[in-house]
């Protein structure tokens, strides 16, 4: 029964699609920027004035038809009005029911929504990983907050259904750019090809960062058992009840509502990287999809290229067209010719590797000297004919280059041994010039500490460290200039 009363018809949005929508909307939306600054309620006086301010087509607006609208919108429900009884010395003046306009909640909610529909396309959905990051920081949690005090237990909840649904909407919105109508258009277009190579290398970086994740998380959820979750829901239900509320009559059964709503969100997020039941994982299906976006891209571009390469076939057309003018009886006809293949009726452009008898712009093709040009095949099958010649060893120039690899790597290990002073590796105290190298190798490290949760990693040399965020910038002086970047501390661990 909960479930259809939930379908009923709206009739806060009544507004959105009524005759006179627009005039509607221009008053819920100064309505709404009253709300924004804290001006709870407006008279009608106020809402004319602000209407006029923010809406300079409306200056013509009379009263009487304001009064209406305002009237209707308290219908509908988008508006409450409350009789402001100062100021009232007559019988008169009572029975003109001077009113105070307010949104009320469901209103603001829908103005919201309005928002953000107007600037949708100004908005760009990414693959990003961090929201798996911090969904493994936040269920890491889990075993401790049977120890934290309600309010705490609640702020953890709402951070990670935040970061939960942000990560859906995110990848959903991604995804569904490329099965779009407009999406299928630009992966059929030429232009397209330019930019084949970063989208599938962004999608496969994400592919490989999804399965990492989604398998740690996964064991994550796995470990978590019956009676352990049975009280960590609980509590999260307890914490959203320990929120003061207003007493509402829509909600009689508030605290059973609260915890069919935590219990279905929390099944949400193990049934995104959990299979249950034997139905495959959120998870798996979004690299499923990806994976076709990626054969789609690839295919895409390869059939846009064998389209360009048909084009640009044209060796059987040269044959043909010397043919043609080789049959010119006159060069009045090759004139006539000429003009008729390569005229302002069909202009073509070509470019030979060959150096012209004249630099002038108006000398006509006829004039030239002739010159022989050879062609190639453009076919992807084709393999020029290779000479064969002496086999020539390349192991000592291997051996070369590898001593000179390894000589740099001992050098740059003796410069960082040079920063290091009781097992740490402090970058605001670097005082010297760094080369290139150590500059690459100490990003490297940083980066490979930041990707774990645990922040640790191993060097090139074998040795485990632990990577420590302090506060401000630094500049680190490098070879080729200097670098401004967060202050970080190594500390390598004893082996």
């Amino acid at each position: 029964m909960s479930e259809f009363k939930q379908l009923t018809r709206i009739s806060e949005t009544s507004y959105l699609n009524a005759d006179n929508a627009e005039r509607y909307r221009a008053i819920m939306r100064v309505f709404f920027h009253a709300d924004q600054h804290y001006a709870d309620s407006l008279y009608k006086e106020d809402v004319m004035r602000l209407l006029k301010e923010q809406f300079p087509q409306y200056s013509d607006l009379s009263m009487d038809q304001l009064k209406l609208d305002l009237a209707q919108l308290v219908e509908w429900k988008n508006l409450e009005a409350v009789q402001d009884p100062r100021h009232v010395y007559t019988i008169a003046e009572y029975k003109n029911k001077k009113f105070r306009y307010s949104m009320t909640p469901a209103s603001v909610e829908i103005e919201r929504m309005t928002l953000r529909l107007e600037s949708l396309y100004l908005e760009t959905s990414s693959l990003s990983s961090n929201y798996f990051v911090r969904l493994e920081g936040q269920l890491a949690e889990v075993n401790h907050l049977k120890e934290r005090e309600l309010k705490d237990v609640g702020e953890w909840w709402s951070s990670l259904q935040d970061d939960f649904r942000s990560m859906i909407e995110n990848y959903r919105d991604y995804l569904r750019e490329f099965y779009s109508g407009s999406g299928e258009k630009i992966l059929k277009s030429v232009e397209f090809v330019i930019h084949k190579d970063r989208f599938v290398t962004y999608l496969k970086e994400f592919i490989v960062e999804l399965q990492a994740h989604t398998d740690r998380i996964a064991g994550m959820l796995r470990r978590i058992d019956a009676k352990q979750k049975e009280d960590m829901l609980e509590r999260i239900t307890a914490s959203q009840l320990d929120i003061p509320r207003l007493a509402n009559e829509k909600h009689e059964n508030l605290e059973e509502e609260i915890r069919e709503d935590i219990r279905a969100k929390w099944k949400s997020l193990e049934h995104w990287f959990l299979v249950i039941d034997g139905q495959p994982s959120e998870s798996s299906r979004i690299l499923d999809v990806t994976n076709d976006i990626i054969d789609r891209i690839i295919q895409n571009a390869a059939l846009i290229v064998r389209l360009q390469d048909y084009d640009l076939s044209r060796r059987g057309d040269y044959e043909r067209w010397i043919g043609m003018f080789n049959d010119c009886e006159s060069m009045e006809d090759a004139h006539k010719l000429s003009a008729f293949l390569f005229g302002a009726g069909s202009v073509r452009h070509y470019t030979v590797n060959e150096s012209r008898s004249t630099d002038s712009i108006n000398s006509s093709s006829a004039e030239e000297e002739p010159f022989v040009y050879t062609l190639s095949s453009h076919s992807r099958t084709y393999r020029p004919r290779v000479e064969r010649e002496a086999y020539t060893s390349r192991d000592l120039f291997k051996q070369q280059k590898k001593q000179e690899y390894l000589e740099r790597m001992e050098k740059c290990r003796q410069e960082a041994q040079k920063y290091i002073h009781d097992g740490k590796l402090v970058l605001n105290k670097i005082d010297g010039i760094v080369s290139s190298d150590l500059r690459g190798v100490m990003l490297k490290w940083i980066a490979d500490a930041n990707i774990n949760v645990s922040r640790t990693g191993r060097t090139e040399y074998g040795q485990r460290y632990h990577l420590k965020k302090e506060e401000g910038n630094c500049v680190l002086h490098c070879e080729d200039g200097d670098l401004i970047m967060p202050c970080y501390v190594i500390e390598f661990e004893d082996e």
